[in-house]
């Protein structure tokens, strides 16, 4: 009976620290605020110091800092907005997502929307995600979307604060306080994923390019691979539904730029094959909604000088840093002249005068 009283005391005193620990370590997410959404933070500067791009992005999202933004996946993240800021003017944040599926990207564009309805440049990178036709499209991926993060419900955040990632944020985010340890990425999002410049090895560049296309050449099909109008018609690209609902968010006073990143040709579709005819018309389909909402369509994604030359990339998707700066001078050029590039770097696709 003794033992059995004791046990029991134990056990009230052991229940009784573990709820008081979980409280304290609860009440320090609620104040460090990792993810930008609590409502009794600390009245210190909120820096990003998650790895996960779906967490991290939203709290620059609403901050309200940046009247200029880039949404994208990862043929975009090397676009820096310092870069953008003296190309195009305004302050830019640069929140494309490796891997975000067209779905995730329309939502976190959406919810800087909400924060920053009339931006003053509004740029979308678009890439093989936008032309996925409806059999084969998928909202997320394996790395999960935090929905509760982007939408308007505070209540539904709470509970999410409250589990070990979140706690390993916050406990990162108070050493950033304390100095000791630096921010994630910049505040505008920026971040050079790529390895360093001075890595690059074209022998092994080669190797990634080409994996996928043993003989490092591509070989057109002939005779080329034409829809028939019955096949056009039964083609749905559900991304190209949220573009429109996304770009008619816009006020007429934004400047809007839709801009096909320059994959390698390697990455791109055969010429002559169904999947190019299919990519064919889905552009054509974007470029309807482009002079729909007086958006420009900029095309770096062809056959041209960059695409073809394996040293601009460190893999089929990827450019080299340098490269970035030569697409920024081309969108903005695109942008100004509203015509395709001498040198055929580009093809502007859809022209809004003005802007």
């Amino acid at each position: 009976m003794d033992q059995s009283f004791k046990a029991k005391a134990f056990l009230k005193v052991f229940a009784g620290a573990a709820a008081g620990a979980s409280a304290l370590l609860f009440a320090a997410v609620l104040l460090l605020d990792p993810y930008g959404v609590s409502p009794v933070r600390l009245p210190v500067p909120r820096v990003i110091m998650d790895i996960n791009q779906r967490y991290m992005y939203p709290q620059i999202a609403r901050a309200g800092l940046h009247d200029s933004v880039v949404i994208g996946t990862s043929t975009s993240r090397l676009l820096d907005p310092k870069a953008l800021d003296q190309a195009f003017g305004g302050r830019f944040a640069n929140l494309a997502m490796n891997a975000g599926t067209a779905w995730e990207q329309t939502e976190l564009a959406k919810l800087y929307l909400k924060r920053n309805p009339a931006p003053r440049t509004f740029i979308l990178g678009l890439d093989q995600m936008w032309c996925l036709p409806e059999t084969v499209i998928e909202r997320t991926t394996f790395r999960g979307f935090p929905a509760w993060l982007y939408d308007d419900n505070a209540l539904n955040d709470l509970p999410e604060l409250f589990n070990l990632k979140t706690l390993e944020v916050a406990g990162r985010l108070a050493m950033h306080h304390v100095g000791l340890m630096p921010e994630r990425i910049r505040a505008d999002g920026y971040e050079v994923f790529t390895p360093p410049e001075a890595t690059y090895d074209l022998a092994r560049a080669r190797f990634h390019i080409w994996r996928e296309r043993p003989g490092g050449r591509i070989t057109p099909q002939t005779p080329p691979r034409v829809l028939t109008e019955g096949e056009a018609q039964a083609l749905v690209f559900p991304a190209i539904a949220w573009l429109d609902g996304l770009l008619g968010q816009l006020p007429q006073g934004s400047r809007r730029l839709l801009v096909h990143m320059p994959l390698h040709m390697a990455a791109q579709p055969t010429p002559g094959s169904l999947v190019a005819a299919q990519v064919a018309l889905c552009k054509a389909r974007i470029d309807a909604i482009a002079a729909k909402h007086r958006a420009n369509v900029i095309d770096f994604a062809i056959d041209s000088p960059l695409t073809r030359e394996d040293s601009n990339y460190w893999d089929p998707l990827h450019y080299r840093l340098p490269i970035a700066d030569r697409i920024i001078a081309g969108m903005k050029r695109a942008s100004d002249t509203g015509a395709s590039d001498a040198a055929g770097l580009y093809v502007v696709r859809q022209a809004a005068a003005g802007q």
